[in-house]
């Protein structure tokens, strides 16, 4: 009987009802909204590289291995000699090892050196494997695979020449030796799709004239020469690494980080993103903060909305007390009214959600690689409606208590 009037005192003011559910609508999306973001950046992040037991690097920190090796964020302190890569290569725990090598860039775009392993052996969101929309690997010493990024961005096709830059921040090119784009990388939501990909021996072969980060003067090696020449790499950026046994991924990591050729580091990658996040949880707390503030917004607006209604239905109330109801009747009433309004704001706040997810979930994993899980609704967002609903009662509660204080003879008194 209370819910029944309740809705019907709702409808009769739907007009200033429907505004307040619209406010508390779009405060719950924001809400919800911020978790999704948050939860699907976590994952996009744990989900750029996956089925790599250790990162190998210079020594550093753990989170700019991460960051430099996996993510092309920021540079090494230093590189890791050929001749060390290949005795952590020949360890027996070792199923496979692919050498990255960073550096040089292509037009604000990294350029990555590594060997035709890399395509097989990279994985990402949980063991997907790169593919490729036009083109194939590496098969030519100046061939060069681009990522969906990069090919979008400057329109590049297949057979199109590409000129490497010395450095990332440099106006020092290798137009003596341009390379030719042989492969597009598909869409893949990973640093991948933002980097150029040729092969270790192209690395050394750019750098042939090159001694100390400078080009030798009057020095220019043809390339017919070049193709000759002995171009095993001397040095290497960085290596994922995979092994045989999970078991042995604690023994293997403590015998790198104790290397006595030279100083070394090697990562669990799940562990240094882990320790990333603790980096940026602040910005996740900020997030929360405001997401809260628009919520607590919306409920003291419609607390207001009570509050200013409560006049014009003084006599509604006296009607209803002189009917026989009693002063809980009434508070029970103004309850159940600011529970039904934060239900039907977080119902609606949802659907909105969920909508916008289903358009926007492309375009954002297109533009900004973050994949939006769309599932039903996890414990921790239910206990959110929840919260907001029972936030809602307590609002709800204080002008039902100015309610239920007011007499019959005040409801029944005409205010000029």
């Amino acid at each position: 009987m209370i819910i029944r009037l309740a809705l019907g005192s709702l409808m009769a003011r739907s007009l200033t009802v429907g505004m307040t559910v619209l406010a508390i609508a779009l405060s719950v999306m924001l809400f919800l909204g911020v978790e999704k973001v948050r939860n699907g950046a976590r994952a996009s992040f744990a989900d750029t590289i996956s089925d790599t037991d250790l990162i190998i690097g210079a020594r550093s920190g753990s989170v700019q291995l991460l960051l430099y090796s996996v993510f092309r964020i920021g540079n090494a302190t230093n590189n890791i000699s050929w001749e060390s890569y290949q005795e952590i290569a020949a360890r027996p725990e070792v199923d496979w090892i692919v050498p990255i090598s960073l550096g040089d860039s292509h037009r604000q775009f990294r350029v990555m050196g590594t060997t035709a392993e890399f395509f097989t052996r990279y994985k990402f969101r949980g063991g997907n494997s790169l593919g490729f929309q036009a083109g194939a690997g590496l098969e030519d010493l100046y061939d060069a695979v681009v990522g969906a990024d990069v090919a979008d961005k400057l329109g590049y096709a297949i057979d199109d020449p590409i000129v490497v830059a010395h450095g990332l921040a440099s106006f020092s090119e290798h137009a003596d030796q341009p390379f030719r784009v042989s492969g597009i990388l598909g869409k893949t939501g990973t640093p991948v799709d933002r980097t150029v990909i040729v092969s270790m021996e192209a690395i050394e072969a750019i750098h042939v004239d090159w001694q100390d980060g400078m080009k030798v003067p009057g020095k220019t090696t043809p390339v017919e020469v070049i193709r000759q020449m002995d171009l095993v790499p001397k040095a290497t950026t960085a290596a994922l690494v995979g092994l045989k046994s999970r078991l042995q991924i604690f023994g293997l990591q403590r015998w790198i980080n104790e290397y006595p050729e030279e100083t070394l580091l090697a990562i669990l990658p799940g562990v240094a993103l882990q320790e990333l996040w603790e980096i940026v949880g602040v910005a996740e707390t900020a997030l929360i903060g405001v997401s809260v503030m628009v919520v607590v917004t919306a409920l003291i607006g419609m607390m207001a909305m009570v509050f200013s209604s409560l006049n014009e239905r003084r006599r509604e109330m006296a009607i209803w007390r002189a009917m026989g109801a009693r002063p809980l009747t009434i508070l029970g009433l103004l309850v159940i009214e600011a529970i039904l309004m934060a239900g039907a704001g977080a119902g609606l706040g949802t659907a909105f959600l969920y909508s916008g997810l289903l358009v926007a979930r492309p375009w954002v994993d297109a533009a900004f690689g973050l994949w939006l899980p769309i599932g039903l609704p996890t414990a921790w967002e239910v206990w959110i409606l929840v919260s907001v609903v029972g936030a809602a009662a307590l609002v709800g509660l204080i002008p039902a208590l100015r309610a239920y204080r007011l007499s019959l003879a005040d409801g029944m008194m005409v205010r000029i």
